[in-house]
């Protein structure tokens, strides 16, 4: 009875944490998610009075407690499996949502930036993300939910778990008490009949032999009756107990213990199979809820009202006006559009009395004798008081030593050797000829494009350095360049890339080295007469001097009276230079390049890959790209107000080179 007692407390407390689950965890109506106005219940059980009479004679027979206990394991696995299955499904929604909020608000960054279109495509494009937020918000409230579920499907095959180590211990520690009970039983009735059949033989006479040999020597017939019926009555005792015993435990077990024991695994196997059932319902339940939630995003119920996100997707879309975007972007440079005025073709003045044959030559004019001495203007120009309007002069032949294309600058010793059409100039003497002084030298005269120079012209250096600045390239702005030239690229920049390209890019120290002044000032020289003069794939054109011309180039961007990446966009180089993550640097910088203007861009894109051809080299040329920042840094970005941001401009430079063909095309 004592043992009994505490079977059936062990089995009170095993119930008590599960009838608690029960009521907190899978019963409650709270649990249950809603879709419209349908609540989901678990399926109903059958009570355990109404099963079959199979059923009950399998489990009141000695297989009912085992085959239970498989059953409950079957449903504990099968709940830890789509636990599993729900903690997968939630990673790869977190996972899905996630990235797409993080694609929503990279998305959403980078429609701001001003190399995005702008007007109704960047309105309705920012409606499209808030859609897609909002879905991603779905989904994350989704994964938690299914976490949750995997949670509480967790912690109930959890608890079914202990209850079935629990009552398989109990119950099948019963049903072998009852088997050892008969076993015990059994072998006590062998003995008995054993026994029983000996002494029988005994007693009806049927003997092997006159005298039976004992311990204490041999025994008579009646002696030997006389033990073996003795020993027949006390194994009939010890048999008569053990079937009283194992009558006693079979009927325990069979009224009490086993029923216990049945009802406490049908229980657990109920709860296990209805919290299962009732989390499938849930996950369908949520699925319903996250694709309705999904589908109102993308098109919501007509008449629905719900801040932002009253339009559908597809409403949103058609917002988009491609041909007002348009005409609003290109009204806003309205103010910038300027007055080009009327064309006309207006002559230099040095040029209106000038005429020239296809054959002659580039040479100074001289003054006629016995007029008016010359007067000059503060821009240098000769004006010639005493000649007449429309008056045609021809050009005295330049003395052999003059280089082509050149203004000779000495005097002719025994008077101007004229050809014969020179009709209009009267004889003289070399007495006779007025002596000009060297500032007041007359500009050449050109009458077809002159002839590139080799290296025959470059060896005069007195004329080279004294050449007036007819059409000056040297100090005059990019747009200015532009206007006149009619090339976003002005040609000193173009010639001295191709010089360095043809013949300096295995030239150790480029760029770094310096060329010779005076080279460079000749060079300077000629190009702010005439550009055209010049030709650098004829190394004899700059003396066989790369280092001068790359010199020559950096002189130029010097020069500038705004420096080629412009004060206006200085502080924004900067800024973006202090960047510390390197795609981030470059967009940033690749966003202001483009809003250099034509001119600055298209030169700063030739540079730039000029350059990046340099630094191919390096391994011959000892210059990388971090060597050509320092050195271009200040020339390209002029002098800043800040002194500390030297170090900044050669960061610039060197993201520009680093990123070449992410910033510019090499078409």
């Amino acid at each position: 009875m004592e043992q009994r007692d505490s079977l059936e407390r062990s089995s009170s407390e095993n119930l008590a944490p599960q009838s608690a689950l029960n009521g907190s965890g899978y019963n409650g109506a709270s649990e249950v998610p809603t879709s419209g106005q349908t609540t989901l219940a678990p399926q109903s059980t059958l009570p355990t009075n109404e099963s079959s009479p199979v059923v009950d004679s399998v489990l009141q027979s000695d297989i009912g407690i085992n085959t239970l206990l498989t059953r409950l394991k079957q449903s504990v696995a099968s709940a830890r499996e789509f636990a599993a299955f729900l903690k997968k499904r939630s990673t790869l929604e977190e996972e899905q949502a996630q990235g797409l909020k993080k694609l929503c608000r990279s998305s959403h960054e980078l429609a701001k930036r001003p190399d995005n279109r702008q007007g109704s495509y960047a309105q309705n494009y920012d409606e499209i993300l808030g859609i897609h937020d909002r879905m991603a918000d779905n989904g994350v409230q989704f994964a938690l939910s299914l976490h949750q579920m995997h949670e509480d499907l967790h912690d109930l095959a959890a608890n079914m778990e202990r209850g079935r180590k629990h009552w398989k211990q109990t119950g099948l520690s019963a049903e072998k008490r009852v088997q050892d009970s008969e076993s015990l039983m059994e072998k006590a009735k062998s003995k008995y009949d054993s026994l029983a059949e000996d002494y029988d033989r005994t007693r009806t006479g049927d003997k092997q032999s006159g005298r039976v040999f004992g311990l204490k020597g041999p025994k008579s017939a009646a002696q030997h009756e006389e033990d073996l019926l003795r020993k027949v009555q006390q194994a009939d005792s010890d048999y008569s107990s053990r079937v009283q015993s194992a009558k006693t435990q079979r009927q325990e077990l069979v009224s009490t213990l086993r029923p216990q024991a049945v009802r406490a695994l049908q229980d657990l196997i109920k709860e296990c199979d209805s919290g299962l059932t009732l989390q499938l319902q849930k996950f369908a339940s949520f699925n319903e809820r996250l694709l309705l939630g999904n589908g109102l995003c993308v098109s919501p119920l007509q008449g629905q009202s719900n801040g932002s996100g009253s339009r559908s997707l597809r409403d949103v879309v058609f917002q988009i006006d491609n041909a007002r975007d348009l005409n609003n972007y290109v009204s806003s440079f309205a103010s910038k559009v300027g007055n080009s005025g009327e064309i006309k073709y207006e002559r230099h003045p040095t040029l209106t009395s000038s005429q020239q044959t296809p054959s002659s030559i580039n040479t100074r004019t001289q003054p006629m004798p016995n007029l008016q001495a010359p007067t000059f203007s503060p821009s240098g120009q000769t004006s010639q008081p005493g000649l007449l309007q429309g008056q045609s002069f021809s050009q005295a032949s330049a003395p052999p030593s003059a280089p082509l294309g050149f203004v000779s600058n000495t005097a002719p010793q025994d008077g101007m050797n004229r050809s014969p059409q020179d009709q209009n100039f009267p004889s003289m003497g070399a007495g006779g000829l007025p002596q000009v002084p060297p500032a007041q030298t007359a500009t050449p005269l050109y009458s077809q494009p002159p002839t590139p120079i080799g290296m025959g012209a470059i060896q005069n250096n007195n004329s080279s350095t004294s050449l007036p600045a007819l059409r000056p390239v040297f100090g005059l702005p990019l747009e200015d360049l532009l206007k006149r030239d009619g090339s976003a690229i002005p040609l000193v920049v173009y010639q001295c890339i191709q010089a360095v390209d043809l013949y300096g890019l295995e030239l150790e120290g480029i760029y770094r080295l310096s060329g010779s002044s005076a080279h460079v000032s000749k060079l300077r020289s000629i190009f702010d007469n005439d550009s055209n003069q010049l030709d650098f794939r004829n190394p004899e054109a700059f003396y066989h001097d790369v280092n001068s011309v790359a010199g020559l180039l950096k002189q130029f961007f010097r020069d500038l009276p705004d420096p080629l990446l412009t004060r206006e966009h200085y502080q924004g180089f900067i800024e973006a230079a202090r960047i510390d993550d390197d795609i981030t640097r470059r967009d940033s910088m690749h966003a202001i390049i483009n809003s250099l203007p034509d001119p600055n861009y298209a030169t700063l894109r030739a540079l730039t890959l000029h350059l990046n051809r340099v630094q191919e080299r390096s391994a011959v040329n000892r210059m990388n790209a971090g060597n050509l920042a320092i050195i271009f840094g200040p020339t390209l970005m002029g002098t800043g107000p800040n002194v500390a941001d030297a170090g900044w401009q050669v960061r610039v430079i060197d993201t520009i080179l680093q990123n070449t063909y992410q910033i510019f095309d090499d078409d």
